[in-house]
């Protein structure tokens, strides 16, 4: 059996996850149980629960879970060749549980319990401060039954105690579970495009053919070629696309510790996406077809947030690299413009399978001399330097910098174009108050695939 080799990564802690998938009602779901065992060295998974959806309204699959699973197991070993942390098929078939083969509200109330939402409740009361977040792939009325139990069944400090643990992202609304969870727990964290129009959907940014950009890594032929055949039974087992390509990816993305992910903060967008709190009006949103009741909002949730962002393109002389011509505004942006990124890094993971450490690509090491988070005043210089970063394979690494405008409070943009340079100089603006900047320095290899990190760097402006 290979030993894994140190790639040099951080220490981190791993954000814990429950799954919650309507699996066999479209393709999608196990197309990204693929993706995710392939991350879960990176995420503690703590349970894969079965459950319904409007598409799938009276029955359960876990054993299409286990089949991906059982595929994983026979790459358990080679996985671990390249990293650490790899857990094994037994301990994860453990994790694969029941919700009620029933839709939405029909399994909630009492006497609706489920061994999946009994075990949501006994991953919630274990002796772990980290949040507990679930991520919805269809209907989510096993976490609905989940939320009706504590309430019935604990104090109401307890009760607080739980739900401010539980994180949540769903794939829109495929049940009528969601708004009703929505109201009756207006603390909850939730990250949702709601309603069943799902091309409004900032997910759907996963599959979308976006006009005039190149789309090649989410065409069947380049997932035949870099994902199903040729690397092992696990790229065998992610079927072919139907409705769309992994639809349900975006709900754990953000969850890999890429150095840009920050799931505990939506409105800094990420891989997942980027998600601002308010009351949404979607009074003239276009009905779906789902059957799934669309119901105004009662409060603020995580959900849409536009940005504009231009993309870089390939310089044959000079910087390797400059801005394009075209700038793109929208939701969806705010997903689809890393979506390169995370395609080579799955096809990166699925050579992983099958290829020795010496034959495959691993990520660089991004590695800032300097805090991550600054405090300057208005007319001060900023020096920003990454010349220590490497990579764990050898190869040539490429730097950018940039800013993301979004994330913080300062819409003025302290970089302005494609910096390919390891390090950067910058000077504060005249600010009136306290404004927030984010800069992102991406690192990427030059191994194929081509492979990027992060580093977020948060620049705090005061007035003079």
């Amino acid at each position: 059996m290979l030993s894994a080799r140190s790639t040099g990564a951080e220490e981190y802690t791993k954000h814990r996850v429950i799954i919650l998938s309507d699996i066999e009602a479209d393709p999608d779901d196990t197309q990204s149980f693929v993706r995710l065992f392939l991350y879960s060295n990176e995420i503690d998974i703590k349970g894969i629960v079965a459950t319904t959806s409007c598409w799938l309204k009276t029955q359960v699959n876990p054993g299409s879970i286990v089949k991906v699973i059982k595929a994983y197991g026979k790459v358990q070993a080679n996985l671990s060749g390249h990293a650490s942390g790899f857990p094994k098929e037994e301990d994860l078939l453990k994790l694969v549980k029941e919700g009620l083969p029933v839709y939405g509200m029909k399994g909630v109330g009492d006497g609706k319990d489920s061994e999946g939402s009994d075990w949501i409740i006994k991953i919630l009361e274990e002796e772990d401060e980290r949040p507990l977040w679930v991520s919805v792939w269809g209907g989510v009325n096993t976490l609905a039954q989940t939320l009706y139990k504590i309430e019935h069944s604990k104090t109401k400090a307890e009760a607080k105690r739980l739900i401010s643990k539980l994180r949540v992202y769903t794939i829109s609304d495929q049940d009528d579970s969601g708004i009703w969870i929505r109201k009756n727990y207006p603390d909850l964290f939730y990250i949702v495009s709601p309603g069943d129009n799902y091309g409004s959907a900032t997910w759907s940014a996963i599959n979308s053919v976006i006009p005039d950009i190149d789309n090649e890594k989410i065409s069947n032929n380049w997932l035949a070629r870099n994902i199903q055949q040729g690397h092992g039974p696990l790229g065998a087992a992610y079927p072919d696309v139907a409705y769309g390509m992994e639809g349900d990816t975006p709900a754990w993305l953000s969850l890999i510790q890429n150095g840009l992910n920050k799931p505990e903060y939506p409105d800094w967008g990420g891989w997942g996406g980027r998600y601002e709190m308010y009351k949404p009006d979607f009074s003239k949103a276009k009905k779906g077809s789902s059957g799934v009741p669309f119901e105004p909002e009662v409060r603020a949730i995580w959900t849409n947030a536009f940005d504009s962002y231009t993309p870089c393109v390939p310089n044959n002389f000079g910087r390797t690299i400059k801005l394009d011509t075209t700038t793109f505004t929208g939701d969806k942006v705010s997903l689809w413009r890393w979506r390169d990124d995370f395609q080579n890094d799955f096809a990166a993971r699925i050579d992983w399978c099958t290829k020795s450490f010496d034959e495959a690509n691993h990520p660089p090491v991004p590695v800032l001399n300097g805090a991550e988070e600054i405090t300057v005043k208005s007319g001060q210089g900023i020096a920003l330097n990454a010349s220590d970063s490497y990579d764990p394979d050898g190869d040539n690494i490429s730097f950018q910098w940039f800013s993301y405008p979004e994330a913080g409070t300062l819409k003025e943009r302290l970089i302005k174009d494609a910096q390919n340079i390891h390090s950067v100089w910058i000077v504060a603006p005249d600010v009136k108050k306290k404004e927030t900047a984010h800069i992102i320095l991406k690192v990427t290899d030059k191994g194929e695939p081509e492979l990027s990190r992060y580093k977020r760097i948060i620049v705090n402006i005061l007035p003079k």
